[in-house]
C-alpha cells in the first residue's frame, strides 16, 4: 500500500476534538516571550521539546503557559492555534484549555475566556475554522475549587466555552471520579457538554469512571479500556467516542510502537474512534500526519479514513449546521 498523501488527506473535511492549546506553542514563539519577560529556558532551544515522561511533560507546560502575562499574549495564542488547525485542514476544534496551567491567569478565568475570544474571532473574521472551548479541570484539584469553575462558567455563560474537561496524571492523582462527580453533573445540568481524560496513565477502570461517574459525552485517549473486554463494550453500547492521539501515546510510553497501538483494534469492535494530536507542536506532529501514520500501519483505506473523519465530526460539539456542512463536504472526499 503506498504511503498517503498528506496534501490529499489535510483536504479530508474533519474536526480535531483532543488537542490543548497548552502544546500547541512553538519553540521560538517560547523563546520570544521567555526573553521578553526575563525567564530562563528549561533546555536549549534545541532540544526544549525533550521529555522524561508524562510527569516531566506536564512541568514543561507549566513553565510555557507562565510565559504568557498580557491579554495580547492569550489572544496572539489564539490566534496561532487556529493557523495551525487552517494548515492542517481541520474544519472545526474542541481545544482544551486548563487555567491551572497558566499562573498569571488561574484566578481570572472570565478575563482569560474573554482574551481567548478575541483572538479566535480575529482569526475566524479572517476566514480560519471556528474552535469551540472545553475549559480543564486538574485531577490534583478539590471538590471545591472544581465547583468555583463550574461556577463561574455557569455564570459566564460565554458562546465559545462548549465544555467542561478534565485532565491530569491519573497515575498520580489516583481515583478522583467521586470527586469531580457533583461538578460534572451541575455543568451538564447548566447545558455544558462533558469531556474526560481517562484510560491513558490510568487503565479501564478510569474510563469506566469517566462513563458512569462524570457521564463522559466523550472520552479523551480511553485507549486503555481495550484491557478490558466489558468496559469495551460498554463505550459500544453507549457509543461513546475516544479522541484518541497516537503519537502522544508513543512518545509518553503508553505504548512501545504504533504496530501495538490498539486504535483499530477499538474500531473493529465498534468504538466510535476519531484522530488527534494532543499537544502538536510539543509532540512534533500534526492532524494529517497522525491519519497518514495510521493508515500505513493499519492498511486503512478511504472508506475508513472517511469512517474516522465522520466520527470526528459527529463527536465534536460544534453547532448541528456546522456538522451538517461537514457531513455534506465529506460525502464528496
Amino acid at each position: 500500500m503506498p504511503a498517503p498523501d498528506l496534501s490529499r488527506l489535510r483536504a479530508l473535511p474533519r474536526a480535531e476534538v483532543h488537542v490543548h492549546l497548552e502544546g500547541c506553542f512553538d519553540a521560538p514563539l517560547l523563546e520570544r516571550w521567555a526573553r521578553r519577560h526575563g525567564e530562563t529556558m528549561p533546555r536549549p532551544l534545541e532540544r526544549l521539546f525533550e521529555f522524561q515522561g508524562l510527569a516531566d511533560f506536564l512541568d514543561f507546560l507549566d513553565w510555557a503557559c507562565g510565559l504568557v502575562r498580557t491579554r495580547e499574549e492569550l489572544a496572539e495564542a489564539a490566534h496561532d492555534f487556529s493557523r495551525r488547525m487552517d494548515r492542517s485542514g481541520a474544519s472545526y476544534a474542541d481545544l482544551i484549555v486548563n487555567p491551572t496551567h497558566w499562573r498569571h491567569w488561574v484566578a481570572r478565568l472570565p478575563e482569560m475566556i474573554d482574551a481567548l475570544d478575541a483572538g479566535f474571532r480575529a482569526a475566524e473574521q479572517e476566514g480560519l475554522p471556528r474552535v469551540g472551548l472545553c475549559i480543564s479541570l486538574l485531577r490534583t484539584q478539590s471538590a471545591q475549587a472544581a465547583a468555583q469553575v463550574v461556577d463561574e462558567l455557569v455564570a459566564l455563560r460565554h458562546p465559545r466555552v462548549v465544555a467542561l474537561s478534565i485532565d491530569g496524571n491519573e497515575a498520580t492523582a489516583g481515583r478522583t471520579g467521586p470527586r469531580f462527580a457533583d461538578a460534572f453533573r451541575r455543568a451538564a445540568a447548566a447545558g455544558l457538554r462533558r469531556t474526560v481524560h481517562a484510560g491513558e496513565s490510568s487503565g479501564p477502570e478510569g474510563v469506566r469512571d469517566a462513563i458512569e461517574l462524570l457521564g463522559a459525552d466523550r472520552i479523551d485517549h480511553g485507549v486503555r479500556a481495550i484491557e478490558d473486554p466489558s468496559v469495551v463494550a460498554l463505550l459500544v453500547e453507549r457509543q461513546i467516542p475516544l479522541g484518541i492521539c497516537p503519537t502522544s501515546n508513543l512518545v509518553l510510553k503508553v505504548y512501545p510502537s504504533l504496530e501495538e497501538h490498539p486504535i483499530d483494534r477499538l474500531r473493529r469492535a465498534g468504538v466510535p474512534v476519531s484522530i488527534n494530536t494532543d499537544d502538536p507542536a510539543l509532540l512534533g506532529t500534526s492532524l494529517e500526519r497522525e491519519y497518514a501514520l495510521c493508515a500505513e500501519a493499519f492498511g486503512w483505506d478511504d472508506e475508513v479514513l472517511r469512517d474516522v473523519a465522520r466520527t470526528s465530526i459527529e463527536a465534536s460539539f460544534a453547532e448541528n449546521a456546522l456538522k451538517a456542512q461537514l457531513r455534506e463536504r465529506l460525502a464528496g472526499w
